[in-house]
C-alpha cells in the first residue's frame, strides 16, 4: 500500500471505528444507570415483601423508634440503601430494612462487569467492521492512483522517442554550426526533462518495501564524482566517517543527486559545496555559498522556482520521496551567502 493508502484506511477507520465507538460507549452507559435504577427498584420489592413475612436473609432488620421518616421510601447513602414500614398494632415502633453496601457493591460490580463485556464483544465487532469498510471505502482510491500511475508510466515511456529525437538532432546542428546559446538551451531544457522523468520514475516505484543498507559516504562521494565533470569550477568537500543506513537506495539517490545537483548549479564562480553529518542528531547537511533563497518555506512547493532554469518540481518530488523513505528534509538560507540544506537520517540510520 502506498502512504496515501495508508493514511486514507487509518482515515476511515478511525473516523468510523472512534465515532460508533463513542455512540456504544455513550449508549452502554446509559444503560448502565437504567441498570442500576432497575436494581434499587427490584430491592425495593424485596424490602417491601420482606416488610410482611420478615422472612429475608440478605437485609438487616431492626425496630426503631419514628423521627420524621417516611414509609415506604427507599433511601440511598454511603452505607447501602434501607427503608421504613410500619408495624401493624403497633404506634411507638416502625420496621427499618437495610441492605448493606458491601453487598450492594458486589451487586454493582456485578452489573459493570456484565456491561464491560458485552461492550468489549460489541466492540470487537465494530472493530472489524470497522476495518472491512475502511478497505471498501479504499477501492476507488486504489483504483484511480493506479490509474493515474499507468498513465504517468505510459506517458513517460513516450517521452523516449521525442527526446532522443531533440538530443540527435541538437547535436547533429552543433556539429553543423558549432556552439550556439539557443543550442545550449535546447540541451539543458532535455536534460530538466530527463532529470525530471528520472524522479518521478522512482516516485512511482515501491520505495518503503525495498530497503538495503547503503555506505552514505560511498553514495556522496561517487555522485560527486560525477559532478565535477560537469562544474569544475565548483570545490566539493565531503567531511564526514562512513555511515551506514537502511532506505530504497534508488530512492535515496534520487534525493542526494538533486540536492548536490542544485547546489552546484545555482552555486557562484568558484564557489564551494560542502557535505557533512552531524552523529549527535544523525544529520546530513549540504552547504553550498551559492545565491541563497528568497523565500525558503515555498522551495518544496510544486512549481515554485526562483531561478529561470528548471519546471520548478524537483524539490518538489524530493520533499514526497523524503517522506516515503522517513526523512525530515529542512531548509537554511541567506541572500549573497548560501543554503544549507539537512537530512535527518535518524529513522534509517543503523547503529
Amino acid at each position: 500500500m502506498s502512504r496515501a493508502e495508508i493514511e486514507s484506511f487509518l482515515k476511515s477507520f478511525l473516523l468510523f471505528f472512534g465515532s460508533l465507538g463513542i455512540l456504544i460507549a455513550t449508549l452502554f452507559y446509559i444503560n448502565y444507570t437504567k441498570e442500576i435504577q432497575t436494581l434499587d427498584e427490584q430491592l425495593f420489592s424485596k424490602m417491601r415483601l420482606c416488610s410482611f413475612d420478615i422472612k429475608c436473609e440478605q437485609f438487616g432488620i431492626d425496630f426503631i423508634e419514628p423521627h420524621n421518616e417516611k414509609l415506604y421510601t427507599l433511601y440511598k447513602n454511603e452505607n447501602g440503601l434501607s427503608s421504613y414500614y410500619p408495624i401493624p398494632s403497633s404506634q411507638k415502633y416502625i420496621m427499618h430494612l437495610t441492605f448493606s453496601s458491601y453487598d450492594y457493591n458486589i451487586e454493582l460490580q456485578k452489573l459493570k462487569k456484565s456491561a464491560f463485556y458485552n461492550f468489549l464483544a460489541i466492540l470487537g465487532i465494530v472493530f472489524i467492521l470497522s476495518i472491512l469498510f475502511s478497505v471498501y471505502a479504499l477501492y476507488p482510491l486504489r483504483n484511480a492512483l493506479l490509474l493515474t500511475q499507468e498513465f504517468i508510466k505510459d506517458i513517460l515511456h513516450d517521452f523516449n522517442t521525442p527526446l532522443s529525437s531533440l538530443r540527435l538532432n541538437s547535436a547533429m546542428l552543433k556539429i553543423e554550426i558549432g556552439e550556439s546559446e539557443k543550442l545550449n538551451r535546447i540541451e539543458q531544457s532535455v536534460e530538466n526533462i530527463l532529470n525530471l522523468q528520472k524522479h518521478l520514475r522512482s516516485y512511482l516505484q515501491n520505495h518503503l518495501q525495498e530497503k538495503e543498507k547503503i555506505n552514505l559516504k560511498d553514495i556522496i562521494q561517487t555522485n560527486i564524482y560525477m559532478l565535477e565533470k560537469n562544474y569544475p569550477d565548483i570545490n566539493f568537500i565531503v567531511n564526514m566517517q562512513s555511515r551506514y543506513i537502511s532506505t530504497n537506495r534508488d530512492a535515496f539517490l534520487r534525493i542526494i543527486d538533486n540536492l548536490l545537483t542544485n547546489a552546484a548549479k545555482y552555486n557562484k564562480p568558484d564557489g564551494r559545496v560542502e557535505v557533512s553529518y552531524d552523529d549527535k542528531t544523525d544529520t546530513l547537511h549540504i552547504i553550498d555559498t551559492g545565491k541563497g533563497i528568497k523565500n525558503p518555506k515555498l522551495i518544496f512547493d510544486r512549481f515554485y522556482k526562483e531561478q529561470d532554469r528548471g519546471l520548478g518540481v524537483g524539490l518538489h518530488i524530493v520533499k514526497k520521496l523524503c517522506e516515503e523513505l522517513g526523512i525530515k528534509i529542512s531548509v537554511k538560507s541567506e541572500l549573497g551567502i548560501g543554503s544549507d540544506l539537512s537530512l535527518n537520517l535518524s529513522k534509517l540510520t543503523l547503529r
